[in-house]
């Protein structure tokens, strides 16, 4: 009998510490054994501290031209080589990779603030309110993203601010339909049942039951909306009408590169293989992040 004890202790210990394990240390095994997500981790963190660093990263100023040292290719001075104004192509990618994260995250901000606010007021009051809301979602729905986002450009002055304010009013009718339709979903449950029929206001209920449960795919989305917003931003950059032509923007060189495209291939290449790999990167992680939070695509 006591053999017995000795010999199933241990086991029972094994399995409680595998069955105690932290949410990161969960997290982190699926990370490592999903590859996509792996690599989407790894560029993503290869882009974010380039641009956090990239007064260090960058060998030049992305501004600073050099007349004598125009259209060259890569050498040991330059290695992604120089443009039409002598500037190091590597270092204007770099910079460039501030504006385009920068554009992403903050554009997707404004969207989750603005659509989740328009969307949980629709699901939970209903009624007038909801049909106005979205109402006016379909209608700027039927109009392209792109063409909202060049709408608002040309009202304002061009700026980094407004490219991005932008973006995150041509994304919130997307967000705000889906946080009405996770919202309707959500206050059907029992316990939001529950806790109004014990007298809990609209806002305690929306704020402490309804808006917790909505999470996970705002995140799930939000990661969607962050790779259609960098290209949204290279999009208008592209066309001229995004970031001022002194910062160094990816669509910018694009821009910029397409009448050499015959006689330097490099220059226009580059910046666009720049906006292919971290959108890559995070679509991958959005990937990831939905198998994980959303319980519909979840693997057993």
């Amino acid at each position: 009998m006591a053999a017995n004890r000795g010999t199933t202790t241990p086991l029972a210990n094994s399995g409680a510490k595998r069955k105690h394990r932290s949410g990161f240390q969960t997290m982190a095994i699926k990370i490592l054994k999903d590859p996509l997500a792996t690599g989407g981790i790894l560029l993503s963190a290869l882009f974010i501290i380039a641009a956090i660093f990239a007064p260090w990263v960058a060998p030049y100023d992305p501004l600073s031209q050099d007349l004598r040292a125009t259209m060259q290719g890569p050498s040991a001075s330059h290695l992604l080589g120089t443009d039409n104004y002598g500037r190091d192509i590597l270092s204007r990618i770099i910079y460039g990779a501030r504006v385009s994260i920068l554009v992403g995250v903050v554009s997707v901000a404004i969207a989750v603030l603005m659509g989740g606010a328009l969307g949980l007021v629709a699901g939970m009051v209903g009624g007038k309110v909801e049909t106005i809301i979205m109402r006016a979602m379909d209608i700027l729905l039927a109009f392209p993203t792109l063409l909202i986002a060049l709408l608002v450009v040309a009202i304002f002055k061009p700026s980094v601010a407004v490219v991005m304010l932008a973006v995150g009013i041509s994304a919130t009718p997307n967000m705000a339909r889906l946080i009405r339709a996770e919202v309707l979903i959500a206050r059907e449950r029992d316990f939001v049942e529950a806790a109004h029929s014990i007298g809990s206001s609209t806002i305690r209920v929306t704020l402490r039951h309804v808006l917790p449960n909505v999470v996970s795919p705002i995140i799930v989305a939000g990661a969607a909306l962050l790779a259609s917003a960098i290209l949204t931003e290279a999009n208008l950059s592209f066309l001229g009408l995004g970031v001022p032509q002194d910062v160094p923007s990816w669509g910018g060189m694009i821009n910029e590169g397409r009448n050499y495209l015959l006689s330097k291939p490099m220059l226009p290449t580059l910046p666009g293989l720049a906006i292919m790999l971290l959108v890559l990167a995070v679509n991958f992680l959005g990937d990831f992040l939905r198998d994980t939070l959303d319980p519909r695509y979840r693997k057993n």
